[in-house]
C-alpha cells in the first residue's frame, strides 16, 4: 500500500532526530533528551516502520544497534556484538515478551535470571589464557573503541583470571561511578574552574575516553560484570552458571542478581527494586530479565538489534523535562547570592519538582539557562533537584539570559564578586537574609545545639526586634518570649533553659557556630586543637593559621579576615560577657599511641563514621587532615577510596585498613 505524505514526513522527522540524539549521547557524551524520550521516539518510528515496511531504510536507528565510536581512541571490534535490549515499560509489555517466548519454547518450563541495570558504560574486556589483553567501549555494538589502559586502572577489573582459565573469553560490565564519590569529582572540576559532569552515568564514560589514565585513576570508577561474549573452552549452561563462573574468576557481579522459576517472581523483584532503587549507592534505570538456560536463549535466537531471550524492564526516568518559567536569586547566610530555577511543576523519581538549583552565575552562562526555556531536570542521586541542560531546539526567540542583579534583592546593597571567585556576595552583615540564616545556623544541632530554637521562632523574634544577632538570644526572657504566637508558659521555660545550657559548650561548636565562612565543624575542631581560647585565635596572625594541617591559605584567610572586622569581634566579646564558656579540648596533651602521628580518611567506613574514626584518632593523640601530603603518616582507607590514595602511593605514606588504625590507636 501506498504511505501517506504526512507518514514519510514523519518517519523522516524520527530518522533525524534519532540520529542526532545518538550522536550526542554516545560520541559527545552530552544528551540533550532524558531516555525515555528517546525510547518514546525510536518506539514511534518502529511503529511506523511496522506498519509501512518501505519506509525501512539502511540508515534507520532501528536498523543498527548504536553510533559509531569517536576516533580519539584506536577501533576494536568485538569478537561477539554487544546487542542492544529490547525495553519494556510496565507489567503488559513484559507479559506480551514472555507470551513470544511460549510461542517459540512451547510448554517447557524456562527460568529467569533478572539482575540490576546499571547506567554506566558498556566495556567488554578479552582475557587470553587468564591474563587481560584488550578492554574497549561498546562503540556501536561491533565495534568499539580500546580504553584497555583506562580500564586497567578500575581496581575491581582483574588483571589475571583466578582458577584455570579458558585460552580466551570476553566478558561484558558496566562502568560506573558511584553517588558518593559523584559530588567529590564534580567538587574537584569546579575548583580546577571545569564543567561539572551532569550525572553519573556522563562521568563515567567520560571518564573512559581519556587519553591520560591517569586522569582516569583519580576518579574511583567501580564495575559490574553480568555476561559472557565470546570464549572457547568455556560452556556455561545457563546464565546463572555464567554468574557463578565469573564470581570464581575473580569478578565483581551485583549481589542483587536473582533466579525465577515464573514470571509473577520476576515481577516481584522488579516491584521491590523500583521502590528500593534509591538505597544503593550507583544509579540502575531498570532490571535485565533474562531466560537461564543457555540452550533455550540459542533456539530463541537474537534480531539485527537484540536477542530475544533478554529485556530491560524499564524503571520510572529519573528525568524529566519542563518548562523553566524564572530564575530566583536568594541570599544565603554568608552572603551568597545563589540562582535558582522556578520550574512549572513535573513529577521526577515519583516526586513533584518546583525549582532545581543553577549553582552560580558562571554555571547559568555555561550551560546557557534562559527564563522562558524548555530544560531537562534531575533529581542528582535521586534527591537534590538540579537543571541538566537547556533545549535550544525549542527556543521560540522569547526567552531571556539572566543577569545577576547588581544589588542584593533582600537588603539593596550593592553586591561584590571577588576576583577569582565564582559567588557574587551580599557585603551587608545586617543583611535580614544572613542574620536569620546565621540565627538558625547558630542553634542548630552540631553548633550551639538550642533545642526548640527553629526557623519560626527566630523570623518572629527577628520580627519583633527582640535579636538582632546571636549574643541577644543569651537576654530574652520569659516575657519577651511570651509575646510569641503559639508560645505558652511551659514552652517558653523550655526555650529559656535550653538557651542557658548552650552557655557551656566547647570552643569547637562555638567557633563552628559563629558562621565563619570555610569553617565546618571538622575545620573548628583543628582549629581548638591549636588555640586553648577563642580570644587566641581572634589575635593569631594569618600564618599560625595557614601552617596548621589541613587548613590551608583559603580557610586561614576567611579565619583571619573574620576577626580582624570590629562588629565580629564585638559579638565575640558579647558572647562572652553574655556568660558562653567555650571549652577547648580535654586531654589534648595527653600522649597516646599514635602521638605525633597524622592521619588522612578516605572512602567508606564501615566501623565507624568519619567523626567518630576521626575522634578515635585525635584521642590516640594524632592529628586529622583532609588531604595527603608529604607529613601524612597514614591513610585509613574504606571502601570505594578516592584520589588520596593514589596520591598516598605515590608519595609512599603507609596505607592502612581499618583494623589495622584500629590496632594502632588501641581500640
Amino acid at each position: 500500500m501506498s504511505v501517506p505524505a504526512r507518514v514519510r514526513e514523519r518517519a523522516a522527522q524520527l530518522r533525524a532526530a534519532l540520529h542526532e540524539h545518538a550522536y550526542r549521547y554516545y560520541v559527545l557524551d552530552a544528551p540533550a533528551i532524558t531516555d525515555a524520550e528517546y525510547d518514546r521516539l525510536l518506539r514511534e518510528l518502529r511503529d511506523l516502520e511496522a506498519e509501512y515496511p518501505e519506509l525501512v531504510t539502511p540508515d534507520s536507528p532501528t536498523q543498527r544497534v548504536g553510533a559509531p565510536p569517536a576516533a580519539a581512541f584506536r577501533p576494536v571490534r568485538h569478537r561477539a556484538p554487544m546487542l542492544s535490549l529490547a525495553n519494556a515499560f510496565d507489567d503488559a509489555e513484559l507479559e506480551a515478551w514472555a507470551r513470544r517466548l511460549r510461542t517459540v519454547l512451547g510448554a517447557e518450563p524456562v527460568a529467569f535470571v533478572c539482575e540490576l541495570k546499571i547506567d554506566g558504560a558498556a566495556v567488554s574486556l578479552t582475557y587470553a589464557d587468564g591474563v587481560l589483553v584488550r578492554g574497549a567501549t561498546r562503540g556501536d555494538g561491533e565495534q568499539g573503541e580500546d580504553v584497555t589502559a583506562n580500564l586497567r586502572t578500575i581496581r575491581s577489573v582483574p588483571l589475571r583470571l583466578r582458577g584455570a582459565a579458558p585460552p580466551l573469553v570476553e566478558v561484558r560490565g558496566e562502568v560506573y561511578l558511584p553517588r558518593s564519590a559523584f559530588e567529590a569529582v564534580n567538587a574537584e572540576r569546579e575548583a580546577r574552574g571545569e564543567p561539572r559532569f551532569a550525572n553519573p552515568r556522563n562521568a563515567a564514560a567520560g571518564s573512559l575516553r581519556q587519553l591520560d589514565p591517569q586522569v582516569t585513576a583519580g576518579r574511583p570508577l567501580d564495575i559490574f560484570v553480568y555476561g559472557l561474549g565470546a570464549a572457547e573452552g568455556l560452556a556455561p549452561a545457563s546464565h546463572w552458571e555464567s554468574l557463578a563462573w565469573l564470581r570464581a574468576a575473580g569478578f565483581r557481579t551485583t549481589p542483587h542478581a536473582r533466579r525465577c522459576r515464573a514470571l509473577e517472581e520476576v515481577k516481584a523483584f522488579i516491584r521491590h527494586w523500583t521502590a528500593a532503587r534509591a538505597t544503593l549507592d550507583y544509579d540502575t534505570d531498570g532490571v535485565v530479565v533474562k531466560v537461564d538456560a543457555v540452550a533455550q536463549q540459542a533456539e530463541l535466537g537474537t534480531t539485527a538489534q537484540a536477542p530475544r531471550w533478554a529485556i530491560a524492564y524499564k524503571f520510572p526516568a529519573a528525568q524529566a523535562v519542563t518548562r523553566l518559567v524564572d530564575i530566583a536569586v536568594s541570599v544565603g547566610r554568608t552572603g551568597a547570592l545563589t540562582p535558582t530555577a522556578v520550574l512549572e511543576p513535573v513529577r521526577v523519581s515519583g516526586v513533584t519538582v518546583t525549582s532545581a538549583t543553577l549553582h552560580n552565575e558562571d554555571e547559568v552562562r555555561r550551560k546557557d539557562v534562559r527564563i522562558g526555556d524548555w530544560v531537562l531536570v534531575q533529581r542528582a542521586g535521586d534527591v537534590i533537584p538540579e537543571v541538566v541542560a537547556p533545549l535550544p531546539e525549542r527556543r521560540t526567540g522569547h526567552e531571556r539570559v539572566f543577569v545577576m542583579p547588581d544589588r542584593c534583592p533582600i537588603c539593596q546593597t550593592p553586591v561584590e564578586r571577588p576576583e577569582g571567585e565564582a559567588v557574587t556576595r551580599c557585603p551587608n552583615l545586617a543583611c535580614p537574609a544572613q542574620i536569620h540564616l546565621r540565627l538558625v545556623h547558630f542553634a542548630s544541632r552540631d553548633a550551639m545545639h538550642i533545642d526548640g530554637l527553629g526557623e519560626k521562632i527566630i523570623a518572629q523574634l527577628l520580627e519583633r526586634g527582640l535579636v538582632r544577632d546571636p549574643a541577644d538570644l543569651y537576654r530574652l526572657t520569659a516575657a519577651d518570649l511570651l509575646t510569641l504566637d503559639r508560645m505558652g508558659e511551659k514552652l517558653a521555660q523550655n526555650l529559656l533553659d535550653a538557651i542557658a545550657g548552650s552557655r557551656r559548650t566547647t570552643l569547637a561548636r562555638l567557633l563552628y557556630a559563629l558562621g565563619i565562612r570555610h569553617v565546618g565543624a571538622h575545620v573548628a575542631a583543628r582549629l581548638a586543637e591549636q588555640f586553648p581560647t577563642v580570644q587566641a585565635l581572634a589575635d593569631a596572625s594569618f600564618e599560625a593559621i595557614r601552617d596548621i594541617p589541613g587548613i590551608g591559605p583559603a580557610i586561614a584567610a576567611s579565619v583571619h579576615g573574620f576577626f580582624r572586622q570590629e562588629v565580629n569581634r564585638r559579638l565575640v566579646e558579647r558572647l562572652l560577657a553574655a556568660g558562653v564558656v567555650p571549652e577547648a579540648p580535654q586531654g589534648a596533651a595527653a600522649p597516646g599511641p599514635l602521638a605525633g602521628a597524622q592521619l588522612v580518611f578516605t572512602g567508606t567506613l564501615s566501623r565507624w563514621t568519619r567523626k567518630e574514626a576521626e575522634a578515635l584518632a585525635r584521642a590516640a593523640g594524632a592529628s586529622t587532615a583532609d588531604g595527603v601530603t608529604k607529613k601524612t603518616t597514614y591513610v585509613v582507607a574504606g571502601t570505594a577510596p578516592g584520589s588520596k590514595l593514589e596520591k598516598a602511593r605515590r608519595l609512599g605514606v603507609r596505607v592502612l585498613t581499618e583494623d589495622e588504625f584500629a590496632r594502632l590507636a588501641g581500640a
